[in-house]
């Protein structure tokens, strides 16, 4: 069930990936520029308020360390490039186990 639930959303989160490459592509091609869509841009289009708590939650419960070099890193980052990694790792966490062939082995 737990596998059902990592490659569900492994799957649903590369499809998001895939859409915004075309988003990307379709930008920068009318603009005959490189556009890529940030995943803090992402969020903050989603919810922005979350986005504004995030760093003095980060700061206060976790790390004031992790928040400049870690976490800013990744909100400036593609999102088309963020999601497809992150779907491509739940699918690999959720993957089926091969059958063993011959002797199983312990």
């Amino acid at each position: 069930m737990i596998r059902f639930v990592f490659r569900f959303w492994g799957l649903l989160i590369l499809a998001l990936a895939f859409i915004l490459f075309i988003y990307d592509g379709a930008r920068s091609i009318a603009d005959n520029s490189l556009r890529l869509y940030k995943v803090g841009d992402v969020w903050s289009s989603i919810h922005q308020n979350s986005l504004l708590m995030l760093q003095p939650a980060i700061e206060r419960n976790v790390a004031v360390w992790l928040w400049d070099p870690v976490i800013q890193t990744v909100l400036e980052q593609p999102a088309s490039l963020v999601f497809g990694i992150l779907g491509i790792l739940l699918m690999m966490i959720g993957r089926k186990k091969k059958p063993l062939i011959g002797y199983a082995r312990d």
